[in-house]
């Protein structure tokens, strides 16, 4: 490939691509929204690895690894002019949602999502495709490469979106269906379990992190995102402002918690972020919150594949387990719907251990 046809093919993949020092040795770091396609193709490539350091994954820094792993990733340079129309599409589709006041992940999503179906449907102009070609999207593509019925859903919503306010075109929308969606129980853990997580870290900054979210059921964008102006301790809430849905809404302040943050603050002093990186005037990072709750599970031996979310599915559990009405846990969580909260009633132990086997009878 030459120079330019290398970086298109990098566009069009929505890669990131830069040159780091690994151990001694030149490595190309390969950074991309977690598609499950891309990470067996990078696996394909000899001397790949993932890196808990950069939290990506490397390959060697070589032009010719570099080509063979866009080519397994499924580029095919034939074409060109049709791609760059469809790259336009694309673009439009990014300004008509950002005229529509979308978050930035919903415009990343939604537009990378596009873009995958758009290469599956190769040279097809746009205005070519059918409904069918979206059936065999899913039945050649989605299903034959054994992903998610969520990630399924995802693609699905922004085809529909692009098609019926930015294409409009004469696509059948109706006749593009959804997957059956799957009904599963939110993960939880036991009290217990949380405060031995909570308590593992010595560290101050990352004890707090944890038991924030965990103490106001907090969404880990939403705790990353929280200015120092954002805690007020005179109410004793927490304002969490534009959270999914572009809605604001405040958690209750527990004496508890603001006692830990007061000492956070006078010991790290937060400058435009409550709780801020390595570098001054920068939220802390995603990954780098998640890789300290791995850390504090290994500490205390948990072997569930606890996430960040499932101290956030804890604290809606054990308030409903102390009797909390569902309205008032449907406000604290953001919930737009009612139903979202209600699934939290199959998982509460407090009416079923009421319940005695018939087995304990005989």
């Amino acid at each position: 490939m030459t120079k330019e046809e290398l970086l298109r093919a990098i566009q069009l993949l929505s890669l990131t691509v830069t040159k780091v020092r690994h151990r001694e040795c030149d490595k190309l770091k390969i950074d991309f929204e977690k598609d499950q396609l891309k990470i067996k193709a990078i696996k394909k490539i000899e001397g790949s690895c993932w890196s808990e350091t950069f939290q990506s994954w490397l390959i060697p820094d070589s032009t010719a690894k570099l080509e063979q792993l866009i080519k397994l990733m499924g580029y095919r340079p034939e074409g060109d002019t049709l791609r760059s129309s469809h790259i336009i599409k694309i673009e439009q589709f990014k300004k008509w949602m950002g005229s529509k006041r979308y978050s930035k992940n919903s415009i990343k999503t939604y537009s990378d999502a596009l873009l995958t179906f758009f290469r599956y449907m190769g040279d097809k102009p746009v205005e070519e495709i059918n409904h069918l070609d979206i059936l065999a999207f899913n039945n050649q593509y989605i299903i034959a490469n054994k992903l998610s019925s969520s990630y399924q859903n995802q693609v699905v919503n922004a085809i529909k979106l692009f098609f019926d306010k930015v294409e409009g075109s004469k696509l059948q929308i109706e006749l593009v269906h959804r997957p059956k969606r799957s009904h599963l129980l939110p993960n939880v853990l036991s009290k217990e379990e949380v405060k031995l997580i909570l308590n593992a870290s010595t560290n101050l900054k990352h004890r707090t992190m944890l038991s924030l979210i965990y103490s106001c059921g907090l969404r880990r964008s939403e705790l990353l995102n929280l200015r120092p102006h954002d805690i007020d301790s005179n109410r004793m809430v927490i304002i969490i402002r534009q959270a999914k849905g572009r809605k604001d809404r405040i958690a209750p302040l527990s004496d508890k918690i603001l006692k830990m943050l007061r000492e956070y603050y006078s010991y790290y002093k937060p400058m435009t972020w409550l709780f801020e990186g390595q570098k001054a005037n920068e939220p802390y990072n995603e990954r780098s919150l998640s890789n300290v709750l791995k850390q504090c599970i290994a500490k205390v031996g948990i072997r569930k594949p606890v996430t960040l979310h499932w101290l956030r599915h804890s604290y809606a559990t054990h308030l409903l387990e102390k009797g909390t009405d569902l309205r008032y846990i449907q406000e604290l969580l953001g919930h737009r719907s009612s139903k979202t909260t209600e699934i939290y009633t199959h998982v509460s132990t407090q009416s079923i251990q009421k319940i005695i086997s018939p087995f304990d009878e005989l």
